[in-house]
């Protein structure tokens, strides 16, 4: 049988990850009852590990603010996990603060083994990764926590928020989640300022404060969906309508939800619309789609598919 200490110190770990767990959620991970939970709370308490209970519905249990746990200790495939990660979370624009990826990596470095400490460097300098860098800056890492433990606990929020052109506006917020999304952060939920279900990006929220009231998510939201379908409606330059000579289930393995939405037509084909900000990028990735399709507008597409098919013809020819 596993020893009590040991079950305590499992409740200080799902603490550590996890504050402001119920009981029951608690007892549950655990897989003891209510009791035992509190029981667990105590002898944490002894070893000098205060624990505080919040009551009410969304009380739950947490570390006194301002404590701190001794350094961690990692095994050499642990510390080599988290470093890898930091180091694809860098790439990605998985990270949150503008420096933390890099001193979090530096910290962690400092402590490792001599022999632990010059694997990781030699994994860091030969590094390559596919992915593509990340879009932009990397949001606070206040907003995204204060942004998740609202959605957690469907709790509305007022967002001090700062649009593409730096016009500046609060709006009280309803988070229904959060995405990542091709190296940036996003939050859709329900703006009360619009009464529409709007995204944000979390790049651009400046601070997240206390809403004061509860709320009910939708039974049916789905974040990811909503994120991509936001970025796919964004106003652009050109509105692109194409007719693909191909199957749904086929195009949808080579155009991304993002770049915009795909129907299926009476004669067996595909409509493809989308708003593009340059019409040349929009003709190259037609013809890399490798089916055949007829430009519906503008027409000023068609020009930039013949130029391209004027030049890959040069091209060929030298």
């Amino acid at each position: 049988m596993e020893h009590p200490v040991s079950r305590a110190l499992a409740l200080l770990e799902l603490l550590q990850a996890h504050p402001g767990l119920t009981g029951a959620e608690l007892a549950a991970r655990l897989e003891v009852d209510v009791r035992t939970v509190r029981r667990y709370t105590a002898r944490l308490a002894e070893l000098g590990i205060p624990v505080r209970a919040e009551r009410g519905r969304y009380g739950g249990y947490r570390l006194m603010p301002g404590f701190r746990l001794p350094p961690l200790m990692l095994t050499g495939d642990e510390a080599a996990s988290v470093v890898l990660g930091l180091l694809a979370g860098r790439r990605s624009g998985l990270s949150v603060g503008e420096q933390a990826g890099e001193s979090a990596l530096a910290k962690i470095q400092r402590v490792l083994p001599p022999q632990l400490r010059e694997q990781v460097a030699a994994v860091e300098q030969t590094l390559g990764l596919t992915a593509a860098p990340a879009a932009g800056p990397s949001p606070a890492g206040t907003a995204l926590f204060a942004l998740a433990e609202a959605v957690r606990r469907r709790r509305r929020v007022r967002l001090d928020y700062r649009d593409r052109a730096g016009a500046p506006s609060q709006r009280d917020f309803d988070p229904y989640g959060l995405v990542f999304h091709s190296g940036r952060w996003y939050t859709t939920g329900l703006d009360h300022r619009s009464g529409e279900q709007r995204t944000f990006r979390l790049d651009r929220i400046r601070s997240v404060g206390p809403g004061g009231t509860g709320f009910e998510p939708p039974a049916d939201v789905d974040p990811v969906q909503r994120v991509l379908e936001s970025l796919a409606s964004v106003p652009w330059t050109h509105e692109v309508e194409v007719v693909l000579t191909t199957t749904l289930a086929e195009v949808r393995h080579r155009i991304p939800p993002a770049a915009g939405t795909l129907t299926a037509t009476d004669d067996g084909r595909v409509l493809f619309r989308a708003r593009a900000e340059r019409l040349d990028g929009m003709a190259t990735m037609l013809a890399g789609l490798g089916h055949p399709f007829t430009v519906r507008r503008p027409a000023a597409l068609r020009d930039e598919v013949r130029a391209l098919a004027a030049r890959l013809a040069a091209w060929s020819e030298d």
